[in-house]
């Protein structure tokens, strides 16, 4: 894993350097006018001294067959994860943050670094930004093997490549890097694959603006994992967030749907179990709001 993580760190070192040599072209802005897309944390940054205060709520499945429907009101009467979090602009380029989410009760420090950023003359045709964090879970009624205050931690680590199209459309790709210290020793009966401590994932991410108000957002996210492959035991799923997001001038309004309860990455690429054909995708919500120092 660290490995890896040094040659993605080298990799964005070597374009930051290339990019101070165009600081001075018009640069692109609000690439997703949103810090994060549903799932995926996006190439926009705090402005220093700027802090965003940011509640992200996932109610239960929708569908019967997943153990939602009328009875639970489509998914309303229950709470499958909420996450209450802070981030906060250090510079114009770096930007940190906490948080605390249901699952787990995990606690988590986070930043994000801008590499580089969008010109309009397409001499950097990109923005790319790096993303890490670390999760610690103080939960008392886990197994006992959690005894070691190492194995309660855990990682994740995104390279954030993103391009603006035009004044409506945004894509963006995350190479992603997720580590649990401590996984059960599990093995894929179909194929005898074993549970791993570290996934490695592709998101891809997109934003149609349909309106200077009114925008849809969309994530995926692929995990290479022959463990999770035909898993008759546990059923893995790829995420996948369907979102609806309105700008009211004050802050940022998200609706969204999706088949994962996780709302970071140490949660939902590691255990989305979920699927939307048997209406295991549920509603949520995103509010964000920006106060300036």
């Amino acid at each position: 894993m660290m490995k890896t993580l040094s040659i993605l760190f080298l990799f964005c070192l070597a374009l930051s350097i290339q990019g101070q040599d165009e600081s001075k072209k018009e640069k692109v802005y609000d690439t997703f006018q949103d810090s994060k897309v549903i799932l995926s944390q996006t190439t926009e940054q705090l402005r220093k001294k700027q802090l965003d205060f940011r509640i992200t709520h996932r109610f239960g499945n929708m569908g019967k067959e997943s153990g939602g429907g009328g009875h639970t009101l489509f998914g309303l009467d229950a709470i499958s994860n909420v996450r209450i979090g802070f981030d906060y602009g250090v510079t114009d380029n770096i930007q940190l943050g906490i948080g605390r989410s249901k699952t787990n009760e995990h606690i988590d420090g986070n930043f994000k670094i801008r590499i580089l950023q969008q010109t309009k003359d397409n001499s950097i045709p990109v923005s790319v930004s790096w993303y890490s964090n670390a999760a610690f879970t103080p939960k008392e009624d886990i197994d006992s093997v959690f005894d070691k205050t190492a194995f309660r931690f855990s990682y994740g680590h995104q390279l954030i490549i993103a391009r603006k199209f035009g004044e409506r459309l945004s894509l963006q790709l995350l190479p992603t890097i997720q580590h649990r210290n401590l996984v059960y020793s599990y093995t894929n009966e179909n194929n005898g694959a074993e549970e791993e401590n570290t996934l490695y994932s592709l998101g891809v991410s997109g934003k149609l603006q349909l309106t200077k108000v009114v925008g849809i957002t969309v994530d995926y996210y692929y995990t290479l994992s022959e463990y999770r492959q035909d898993n008759d035991q546990f059923n893995y799923s790829d995420p996948l967030a369907i979102g609806v997001v309105i700008n009211t001038g004050g802050h940022l309004f998200q609706l969204n749907f999706t088949n994962a309860s996780g709302i970071m990455v140490n949660d939902f690429i590691p255990n989305t179990t979920d699927t939307w054909t048997k209406g295991g995708f549920k509603m949520g919500f995103n509010i964000s709001r920006v106060f300036k120092f």
